[in-house]
C-alpha cells in the first residue's frame, strides 16, 4: 500500500483523508496536513472485490462532463473596452451610479472596469452592450494579408537555425 500524498510505503492500514478538498488515503505521517473523513480507516480494494459496473443498471445517471471554461468563451474583448463603456455611458446622460442600478451591478465593479482596471466578464459584458447599446467583442475576421504576415514571421526556431549556420 503506497501513500497518495508522500509515496511511502505503508506497513498498516492507510487513512482517507479530505486535504484541500480532494480525498486521498495517506500514511499517519501526512494524516495531519488534513482532516479524517468519517474517522475510518481505508483499505486498499483488491480487484476480485471490486464490481463489474456492467454487472447490474445503475439508477444513478452518469454524471456529465462539465464544460471548459474556454468553451463558454464568445470572443476577444476589444482592447479599448473601458473607454468605449465610458463614451457610451456619457452619451446616456447616466451616471456611474445609476448604470450600476440599472445593470444590477456595484458601482465599484463599473469604475473599476472603465478605469481598465477589471476586464468584464460574459455576463456583465452582455449587459454593457444590451443597455448602452454597444459592442465589445473583436470581429474574428482576418485578413487573408495578416494571416500571410503571421506565417512569414521569424520564430525563435528560425533564429536558432541562423545562429548554428554563422558558427
Amino acid at each position: 500500500m503506497q501513500c497518495e500524498m508522500c509515496g511511502s510505503s505503508s506497513k498498516g492500514p492507510l487513512k482517507r483523508v479530505r486535504i484541500e478538498g480532494a480525498e486521498l488515503l495517506v500514511c499517519s505521517a501526512c494524516a495531519r496536513y488534513g482532516v479524517e473523513v468519517q474517522g475510518q480507516r481505508a483499505s486498499v480494494p483488491s480487484f476480485s472485490s471490486q464490481k463489474n459496473q456492467y454487472d447490474r443498471p445503475s439508477s444513478q445517471p452518469k454524471p456529465t462532463r462539465s464544460r471548459d471554461v474556454f468553451d463558454m468563451i464568445e470572443g476577444d474583448i476589444v482592447d479599448n473596452y473601458s473607454d468605449i463603456i465610458r463614451k457610451a455611458r456619457m452619451e446616456k446622460g447616466l451616471s456611474q451610479k445609476e448604470l450600476a442600478l440599472e445593470m444590477k451591478e456595484k458601482e465599484l465593479l463599473i469604475k473599476k472596469i472603465e478605469k481598465g482596471d477589471l476586464i468584464p466578464e460574459d455576463s456583465v459584458r452582455r449587459k454593457f452592450e444590451k443597455i448602452l447599446g454597444i459592442s465589445l467583442i473583436e470581429s474574428g475576421g482576418f485578413d487573408s494579408e495578416d494571416q500571410h504576415q503571421n506565417r512569414m514571421a521569424t520564430t525563435m526556431g528560425d533564429v536558432i537555425k541562423i545562429k548554428k549556420i554563422k558558427r
